[in-house]
């Protein structure tokens, strides 16, 4: 461990009041490169080179109501405090000192029975929480969350957050033009798809801040299930995700991706089963152990580089993948022979005959034989 995450387990200089409500490790100047998933670097390193994206962001950076956007929940939520949501409030700087984030964005706390929570804010992040997710979790939970929002400030990942709800908006009311519809659409999606990856990197960043992934874990349970941790079991959730990724045909990985598509964020199991693979690998016990890049390092990243990285954690992903389709993907970028009789079977033979034999047969009788009936 260094001497600057050692620094965490003991008290702050004084006048310093961002101290941790117990001794967790804290890590100085870190960079949000230590936590984000690869992936989440990739998906906005496409984002950006999208068509059309640049002047839309730039367009909608000077038009989106920001100053009306905080009025809004200064007015119709309660802002959390010393005096409001003094846990809450303990939390946020706690999660504020372990990330080294300086300045400590506004939290609030909105009316909604749905449990949720979201960072957004283009000049400078908001953090909200509905009162949903407040009486579903635990503190240790809820320090989870708490600590995956500050990752999301510390990415700066609240500008395309933000972006997303306008534009989300913007598409059901244009929805009549087609033309414009399908070009917000497009742009929608991207941002999605990027968004579903940077919920996994605000996952680690929960974890950094909270050090404790059972709570991260029952906090994901929850989401998924209600507040009925009797009723459930860790290892049987993330044998969900074992099941989802690896079950069914090629029909079924198509499905998956149709039923993802909408979605902000990627789906509870897999989110769980990610994050424990992350937490049981060298790079998280290395961040642990106070070895880390920093934030004055970032200039000096090549970005060429951290794209060849997401690369090949793609790569990676696809070929240990057991999807039926990213199976078949393997098999293509590998160069495996029998691809057309991979695909009849994955899809079943489309519940008819394969050609030249029994439904989903993809044998081709010998040339010295005639085809059988």
């Amino acid at each position: 461990m260094s001497d600057d995450s050692r620094e965490s387990n003991g008290q702050e200089p004084e006048g310093q009041e961002n101290v941790p409500s117990r001794q967790r490790t804290r890590f100085p100047g870190i960079s949000s490169r230590a936590y984000e998933h690869p992936a989440d670097r990739s998906a906005l390193v496409a984002l950006r080179r999208l068509t059309g994206f640049d002047t839309v962001f730039k367009a909608l950076s000077g038009l989106l109501p920001e100053r009306s956007l905080r009025l809004l929940f200064l007015s119709d939520s309660v802002r959390v405090s010393d005096q409001q949501f003094a846990h809450l409030n303990a939390m946020l700087r706690d999660a504020c000192h372990i990330l080294d984030l300086e300045k400590v964005p506004p939290m609030y706390v909105n009316q909604d029975p749905q449990p949720n929570a979201m960072c957004i804010g283009l000049d400078e992040p908001i953090i909200v929480v509905t009162t949903g997710l407040v009486e579903l979790l635990d503190e240790e939970e809820m320090r989870a969350v708490v600590g995956h929002e500050v990752g999301h400030a510390l990415s700066g990942h609240s500008v395309y957050r933000t972006i997303l709800l306008f534009l989300t908006n913007l598409a059901l009311r244009v929805a009549w033009i087609p033309l414009g519809n399908i070009a917000i659409m497009a742009i929608v999606t991207a941002l999605r798809e990027w968004f579903r990856k940077s919920e996994l990197s605000a996952d680690r960043a929960g974890l950094l801040v909270g050090q404790d992934l059972k709570a991260s874990m029952r906090g994901l349970m929850k989401i998924a299930g209600g507040n009925h941790l009797h009723e459930m079991n860790v290892d049987a959730f993330l044998a969900q995700a074992e099941e989802y990724e690896a079950g069914g045909d090629l029909r079924d990985s198509v499905l998956k991706i149709l039923n993802v598509l909408p979605r902000t964020h990627p789906f509870t199991t897999v989110r769980a089963a990610e994050l424990k693979k992350w937490a049981e690998s060298r790079d998280y016990q290395r961040i642990m152990d106070g070895h880390y890049p920093r934030r004055t390092e970032d200039k000096d990243t090549s970005v060429s580089g951290s794209f060849r990285e997401s690369a090949a954690s793609y790569a990676s992903n696809v070929k240990d993948s057991k999807d039926p389709l990213m199976k078949l993907v393997s098999d293509i970028a590998g160069g495996a022979g029998d691809l057309g009789g991979r695909v009849r079977r994955g899809f079943g033979g489309f519940g008819g005959s394969a050609p030249g034999g029994t439904p989903g047969d993809d044998s081709t009788p010998p040339k010295d034989q005639p085809p059988r009936p």
